[in-house]
């Protein structure tokens, strides 16, 4: 959430965000509307209250009855009058609250513009692309070859886009989390098991309330939110509390299944396992002082990147331009590993710093060691990494001419002894 002074004092750089977001600023215009008719209500208020207030005073001081009565009835009218604008101003600032909940963060300046997707920015590739000497199979065709991804099955359970790993591949699933959860944990990122489902509340301080509404599941019975990412429950943890200085940075790592109703185009992403309603992520998260959250992104960078590395698979930073950059973040690099059957590059990381964004719509804050004063800190956060799209570029990239593939080495620990996935393995 941004802070209404900003956009009361210096709505042009609002403006321009929504503008270089490719966002309708419409909004914008109109919290500054309802600030102003919030204040012009809250002062007439106090004036009324000031007035009754001496009023008050004054009458225990008539003697003359009539008098007396004629000022309690005028009073009366002016409590009426308050009681009323005072309806009004609740009614004024839960619209101005809505609107605020719905205004992204300001990217920072390094952001690029773009318009979308197709603009963002290529900084760097990781890694040979090796040229197999096979043709190698997209891991839809490979996992059903093997037995070991049931798309008929997962549909019959619940419907399209969902699906069942078999034997093998539902161990390597289970392997790639331990192996990044146990990394993270070596890297300094403290793990956490969290809650699956959430409070509305808890939504909101993470943003994704009320935007994202209509991409998330919810039991209305309980008010339970499935979460779309374990970013939301870390993101809780600390939600209206103050932290102690010489506590930051607070890192943590966690796994959870995540819940997202995916709006996927017609003809788009169709086949195999790259995109469902449900799927597994390892998060990292941070709670840096927010002299140090920039040089926190680029440590969480490093994290994120390292699964891929120590898995051997190619991959490719990408900056996030203005125009596909995330509601909550300034600034964010994609990480996107390279999967052969597929021939494409495969999104598996986001890695954000959100600023105070969150921290201010989940009051969340540390003391300042020299001033006593509570501040508001800088979260940030990112995949490491996100599955299935990281099993697939597994799959894909250590899959042999047979049609079998091979574990990766840093995978074997967890695989129970099996080094090569074959056909009923």
């Amino acid at each position: 959430m941004l802070d209404i002074n900003l956009i009361r004092e210096n709505p042009e750089i609002v403006i321009k965000s929504m503008r270089d977001r490719q966002m309708d600023d419409s909004p914008v215009l109109e919290i500054q509307r309802l600030d102003v008719e919030r204040r012009a209500l809250l002062t007439e208020v106090e004036q009324l209250k000031a007035e009754r207030n001496a009023v008050s005073r004054e009458i225990g001081k008539i003697k003359d009855a009539a008098e007396r009565t004629a000022k309690i009835e005028a009073m009366r009218t002016v409590g009426d009058r308050i009681s009323a604008l005072d309806q009004q101003v609740r009614e004024t600032e839960e619209k101005l609250n809505e609107l605020v909940m719905i205004i992204p963060n300001i990217p920072e300046s390094a952001v690029p513009y773009g318009t979308g997707e197709a603009e963002n920015q290529v900084l760097r590739v990781e890694g040979m692309i090796q040229e197999p000497s096979f043709e190698p199979l997209p891991h839809w065709d490979l996992g059903t070859a093997l037995n070991i991804i049931d798309f008929e099955r997962g549909v019959k359970l619940t419907g399209s886009r969902f699906y069942v790993l078999n034997g093998a591949a539902a161990r390597l699933q289970r392997a790639l989390i331990a192996y990044m959860l146990d990394l993270h944990v070596r890297q300094g990122y403290e793990e956490r098991y969290t809650p699956f489902m959430v409070k509305s509340d808890i939504l909101y301080a993470c943003g994704q309330l009320p935007k994202f509404r209509d991409n998330l599941y919810h039991d209305a019975e309980e008010d339970f939110w499935w979460v779309p990412t374990a970013e939301v429950p870390l993101t809780g943890l600390y939600k209206d509390e103050i932290i102690d200085e010489d506590q930051l940075p607070l890192r943590f790592t966690a796994y959870t299944p995540c819940f997202r109703r995916e709006k996927m185009s017609a003809g788009r992403d169709v086949r195999g396992i790259k995109r469902g309603h449900q799927f597994d992520k390892v998060e990292l998260y941070c709670y840096s002082h927010p002299d140090k959250s920039q040089q926190e992104l680029e440590r969480m960078l490093d994290a994120a990147e390292e699964v891929a590395r120590k898995l051997q698979l190619p991959y490719r930073i990408i900056q996030q331009c203005t125009g596909d950059l995330g509601f909550n973040a300034q600034i964010c690099y994609d990480i996107e590993v390279w999967a052969p059957g597929c021939k494409e590059w495969l999104e598996v990381s986001s890695v954000s710093n959100v600023g105070d964004f969150q921290a201010r719509r989940g009051a969340i804050r540390f003391r300042d060691k020299e001033s006593g004063k509570p501040r508001y800190l800088h979260t940030l956060n990112g995949s490491g990494l996100g599955l299935p799209r990281t099993l697939i570029a597994v799959m894909e990239t250590y899959q042999q001419a047979d049609g079998s593939i091979v574990v990766p080495e840093v995978l074997k620990p967890w695989m129970g002894g099996i080094e090569r996935i074959e056909k009923n393995s």
